[in-house]
């Protein structure tokens, strides 16, 4: 499922677009492998009759069950789970059959840190928290791939939206001397 574009302003880009971390699909995998190895061993050592058939037909109906709960929600879950980083927000969007979704103004983010476990650095990945001003305060994103590199950019973002939005010094001299000349105009009769 693709992130929409359309969600997104005038002069807004998109930098980074993220799903979680490979890894939360290992498990569905598993699942998906163990139901087939199990669908196959009943099908080669349950007698042949119709009571074989039929504990063929529960087994097939079991596997499918835990397929479609353990395998196919997960990857489903996985893939609408959208990490999106712009130029100007922050949008964690989440959810197969409604949607739920945050915005974090850049301006907003008070702190953002990350962590990782010895296994998580193994295969790349991380817990990101956003921390924000706001009643819902922070926003723990976790296993994000690459979690060094999106930190390094959420950064490098909120420091870009930071010089967008303040005045520079040569700004503020130049503000300061109209300021001056327009309180010196006035005073002269």
């Amino acid at each position: 499922m693709a992130f929409p574009e359309d969600v997104l302003t005038k002069d807004e880009h998109v930098v980074l677009h993220m799903h979680p971390h490979w890894k939360e699909a290992i498990r569905p995998v598993l699942v998906l492998v163990l139901a087939l190895v199990g669908l196959v061993a009943a099908w080669i050592f349950l007698p042949d009759g119709s009571g074989g058939t039929i504990t063929l037909y529960v087994v097939a109906a079991v596997a499918l069950v835990l397929v479609l709960w353990l395998t196919l929600w997960p990857i489903l879950v996985w893939r609408t789970t959208h990490h999106v980083f712009t130029n100007e927000r922050v949008i964690l969007q989440h959810g197969v059959f409604s949607r739920d979704r945050r915005d974090i103004p850049l301006g907003r983010v008070n702190d953002h840190s990350m962590s990782q476990t010895f296994i998580e650095r193994l295969l790349g990945c991380g817990t990101l928290t956003i921390e924000s001003a706001g009643e819902r305060g922070q926003s723990v994103l976790r296993d994000m791939p690459a979690v060094e590199k999106v930190q390094t950019t959420l950064y490098e973002l909120i420091e870009a939206n930071h010089d967008k939005h303040s005045l520079g010094d040569e700004e503020m001299r130049e503000i300061m001397r109209d300021s001056n000349r327009e309180a010196r105009e006035a005073q002269q009769p």
